[in-house]
Parts: C-alpha cells; sequence; structure tokens
C-alpha cells in the first residue's frame, strides 16, 4: 500500500482545492502544497522565483521539496503542473504516492483561472490554445498517474469524494 497521495495535473485542474476538501474527509493526513512550500522556504512568490532565477532553479527546489515529504506517510502532496515531467521525480512520487492525475479540458482550464495573475508559464499568449498545447506535451507523463479523474463541472467536493471512492475500492 503506498503511504501517500499524490495530485497532479494542468494549472487549474483543481490541484489545490481538491487537496484541501481531501484533506478535510481524511483528517489523518497532512496535507502539502509543494508550491506553498517553495514559496515559504524562499520568501519568494512562484511567479517571481521563474522571473528572477528561470525554470531550471525552480524545478531544482521542486526537487529538493518532493524529496523531502514524499518518503513521509498520510501525506496528500499537491504538486506543481510541471512536477511529474521530470523523470526521477515521477519515479519516486509512484513508488511512494497513490497518484492522481486530474484531468481538465482546455476550455474549463482556461475558464477557471482567466482572471489569475500570477501562472509563470501563462504569462504570455494565455489562450485556450496555449493551455491545450501544454496538455499535449504533459499528458504522456500525467497519464502515467495510477488513477485518472476528470475534474470538467465538478466541485472539488465531488472530486475528493471520487478519489476516497478509489481509495477504498
Amino acid at each position: 500500500m503506498k503511504r501517500n497521495i499524490a495530485l497532479t495535473g494542468m494549472m487549474g485542474s483543481g490541484k489545490s482545492s481538491v487537496s484541501q476538501e481531501l484533506s478535510k474527509l481524511l483528517p489523518d493526513y497532512n496535507l502539502v502544497d509543494i508550491d506553498s512550500e517553495i514559496e515559504k522556504s524562499t520568501n519568494k512568490k512562484i511567479s517571481e522565483i521563474f522571473l528572477k532565477f528561470g525554470e531550471p532553479h525552480f524545478r531544482m527546489l521542486e526537487t529538493d521539496k518532493i524529496q523531502k515529504f514524499v518518503y513521509g506517510k498520510n501525506q496528500i502532496i499537491s504538486l506543481g503542473g510541471g512536477a511529474f515531467e521530470d523523470e526521477f521525480n515521477r519515479k519516486i512520487i509512484l513508488e511512494n504516492c497513490l497518484v492522481i492525475y486530474l484531468k481538465a479540458s482546455p476550455e474549463e482550464i482556461y475558464r477557471r483561472i482567466k482572471n489569475e495573475t500570477h501562472r509563470p508559464l501563462l504569462a504570455k499568449k494565455f489562450s485556450v490554445e496555449r493551455i491545450a498545447d501544454i496538455i499535449k506535451r504533459r499528458s504522456p507523463n500525467y497519464e502515467k498517474a495510477d488513477v485518472i479523474v476528470d475534474t470538467d463541472n465538478k466541485t472539488p467536493y465531488n472530486v475528493a469524494e471520487e478519489i476516497l471512492g478509489v481509495m477504498n475500492g
């Protein structure tokens, strides 16, 4: 039995909100948001890290945080949208976590995040097409998750309940 639950998927797929709902339904689990952990330890926003130091530096910080938490137990780990792209990260996450890919359509993601300004990868040319391109590039890795849950037209609570159903077989 895997000791943790990890949520992966595109920005706007519901990782943060679903992980919060899941933590209410699983009170024995600690909630770990990798992006928040990076922001806490660096005292900088993710967008600021991308801007000042670049994506490779951010990915290094991300891998450090994933390694710090993935070997624990009873954790709900909310991953950044690109964390599952890294082969090393993917391997240790899949070994230690029940990995749930929260899948959402480009249109749904656009609708959810169109008013947010803190998304570094969407700062330029933000569109449904841009989101679709990122999904197309990342989906082969996302689909290596243990479970795929479609989040379109579902509340975070409904998605969390669906995940519980999968866990309880």
